[in-house]
């Protein structure tokens, strides 16, 4: 659990000493998220072992820190950006944009999956504090049972540029998780004034007012750029670990799921800034299984890990040369073994 601490809570001091001062922690901050995550990938080749389940509650109390962090973090620079240089200014804003995209969209993502209700409940929140909340339904209801599908709207497709395949998942993602929700609703013949969406809709205003009231309409603005941010980290981070990859039918049903449904990176430090979401294989085949436990079985491996597949994504026929090929070679090997 080390690792994960470090990996997870050494930017937080950074990021929040850049908005309140400026200088040389604007540098340091989006420095951490960047090159240093980077240059650690690629120097020390380590594949870190699962964690043995008696270790389960710790990283449970860890994500609760992160949650706490992500908060505070997020009070600093709503409040201070402001007063800062537009460089200094465009150096949080990057540092903080990245770890909401790459941290706590990843700690979120762990903790809607937990069985305890407050734990859920705080991802839910750490959803909605990048006006994301509707994720929070969208990702167990739809996502998982229909990962590989034509039918997810966040498994990218076959030569699906990131562009397209964002603003489809996006509007896809909101109406599929909304519809679940209602026909959640009516199984269970619960009233309809019980749809989280609510939540969602009421908590992202919540979050826009207490923006407007730290920082001004210059914090609100900032506020408003860093969701976003955010929320494309959060696209892109399902289009690169679903590129292409597709489930067969069989008498109308999709083939169960299976590691070869999802991309994986071996990274050692992005893998631990991201509490092993680059294990995508492991977690889909056991949505419940804690972070520390997830393994990775012979399974699609992205040449390159999360971070720079995302920067590869933004240019569609780079990313086409780099994936198409290993693509293939993956879908042949695969159909090969059946």
């Amino acid at each position: 659990m080390r690792l994960f601490t470090v990996a997870t809570l050494l930017p937080l001091p950074l990021i929040i000493a850049a908005a309140l001062y400026g200088g040389i922690w604007a540098v340091l901050a989006p420095l951490a998220m960047t090159v240093m995550v980077a240059v650690l990938d690629e120097v020390v080749r380590v594949i870190t072992p699962p964690t043995p389940e008696s270790e389960f509650p710790t990283p449970d109390r860890l994500s609760i820190v992160v949650v706490i962090g992500q908060f505070a973090m997020l009070g600093a620079v709503i409040y201070g950006i402001g007063a800062l240089s537009w460089a200094e200014a465009f150096g949080v804003f990057v540092a903080a944009g990245l770890y909401l995209g790459q941290v706590a969209n990843s700690n979120a993502h762990e903790l809607i999956h937990r069985q305890s209700r407050l734990l859920r409940k705080l991802g839910v929140w750490a959803y909605i504090s990048v006006l994301y909340g509707q994720h929070a339904s969208a990702h167990v209801l739809v996502h998982h049972p229909l990962v590989a599908t034509r039918s997810d709207p966040n498994s990218a497709r076959y030569s699906e540029s990131f562009y397209r395949f964002a603003g489809r998942a996006w509007r896809g993602e909101f109406r599929k998780g909304l519809e679940a929700e209602k026909d959640r609703l009516a199984r269970r013949k619960r009233s309809r004034w019980r749809n989280p969406y609510i939540i969602y809709l009421l908590g992202a205003a919540l979050m826009l007012l207490i923006a407007r009231l730290i920082g001004g309409t210059n914090g609100l603005l900032w506020y408003i750029a860093l969701a976003i941010f955010a929320q494309v980290q959060l696209l892109m981070s399902d289009y690169v670990q679903h590129y292409g990859l597709e489930r067969k039918f069989a008498d109308g049903k999709p083939e169960p799921i299976s590691p070869r449904h999802s991309w994986n990176s071996p990274h050692w430090y992005s893998s631990a800034l991201m509490l092993n979401a680059p294990r995508h294989s492991d977690h889909h085949a056991h949505p419940m299984r804690p972070y520390p436990a997830l393994e990775l079985p012979h399974a699609p491996t992205l040449p390159r890990s999360i971070p720079v597949m995302a920067c590869i994504a933004l240019l569609p026929p780079l990313w086409r040369k780099v994936m198409h090929p290993r693509l293939k070679k993956w879908r042949k090997s695969s159909f090969s073994k059946r």
